[in-house]
């Protein structure tokens, strides 16, 4: 049987769980499944949430006698607790040991792993770009389904361990993607990052403003769907500004030229300059939202399911001409990202 331990039982902790053992009790055989999920959170109120939900097989008390049972580990705590984690791991994981981990950022992530692990225990860095506000309570085995799941191997780790890992990533119901750990800072911090930076500078700006107690009755799904992603963890939140902050303001930078681009063309005295920049910059965001929202998997399924924005009844006229009358004509099909990945071996 093989044994996975999973330290940091929060939200996406918690779901690895919940996926990894329902995978396991799909192909139990006589009675006995080919995985034990083993799970250690320094929070033993949250531990306990995590046997009680059943994200785990049983909680870890003592991390280093886990981590030396352990074939498998996946570090799902926040980011900058990270380095921590893997000097407390590192003196007693058994050489060929697997280590991968969840978080959003992967450039510090890489170096910690190359300064703390010795060459015997292999490192494959990984993030699921999947999540929701809550934390172990909000935790469900469907989580990562049909998701993308980054996957940045470190030098040292060998062929076995990346198939390994691509084995729990498919147990889990994601699509594997390989990149470069510094391509993928950059990438996210833009389209991941960047956007809970705009969502609670939005909710700050608002807020603080004298008329907020009577101006939040007029709010409606629009600011509701923008300031989400500010009710997500602060603490999260901030670990992963701080370890990819030079990302994070090359992107706010871009964003600051784009906007102030907005507030000239809202400035001009001349009526005609400012319809033509705005319609220059709508009809830019439009399209290009237009293109993103009709990109399909490579079974032909819409990749980021705005379904509900194609069909003409659910949105004005407008909406419904732009997409099915002529974006629709046009889906982009998803590059291959990698083959079918092996399950996890028992």
């Amino acid at each position: 049987m093989q044994r996975v331990l999973i330290v940091g039982l929060g939200l996406i902790g918690g779901s690895v769980g919940l996926a990894l053992r329902r995978w396991a009790e799909e192909r139990k055989s006589d009675g006995r499944r080919p995985l034990e999920v083993v799970g250690f959170d320094p929070n033993l109120d949250q531990q306990r949430a995590a046997e009680k939900l059943g994200a785990i097989d049983r909680g870890a008390w003592d991390l280093a006698k886990s981590a030396r049972e352990a074939d498998v580990v996946v570090v799902a705590t926040p980011v900058r607790s990270m380095r921590q984690v893997f000097s407390d791991l590192a003196p007693h994981l058994r050489p060929g040991t697997i280590v991968t981990d969840t978080a959003s950022t992967k450039g510090d992530v890489l170096a910690w792993a190359a300064e703390i692990f010795p060459r015997e225990i292999h490192f494959v860095g990984g993030h699921p770009m999947a999540g929701k506000t809550q934390s172990i309570e909000g935790a469900e085995a469907d989580l990562f389904t049909n998701a993308t799941w980054c996957v940045c191997p470190s030098v040292t780790a060998s062929e076995e361990s990346v198939r390994t890992v691509l084995g729990l990533i498919a147990a889990a119901g994601a699509e594997p993607f390989f990149i470069d750990p510094h391509e993928h800072d950059g990438f996210v911090a833009g389209v991941s990052h960047l956007p809970f930076v705009l969502s609670a500078t939005l909710m700050n700006t608002v807020s603080r403003d004298s008329s907020w107690r009577d101006m939040k009755t007029l709010t409606a799904s629009g600011f509701r769907d923008i300031t989400r992603l500010a009710a997500g963890s602060p603490e999260m939140h901030r670990d992963i500004l701080i370890t990819n902050r030079e990302s994070v303001n090359r992107w706010l930078d871009a964003f600051m030229v784009s906007l102030n681009d907005l507030r000239q063309a809202l400035s001009t005295t001349d009526e005609a300059a400012a319809q033509v920049a705005l319609d220059a910059f709508l009809n830019e965001a439009r399209d290009a939202r237009a293109l993103w929202a009709t990109q399909t998997t490579r079974e032909g399924e819409l990749l980021q399911a705005t379904s509900a924005e194609l069909q003409p009844e659910g949105v004005s006229d407008h909406m419904g001409r732009m997409f099915l009358g002529g974006f629709a004509k046009r889906l982009r099909p998803l590059p291959d990202r990698s083959s079918t990945p092996p399950t996890p071996k028992p």
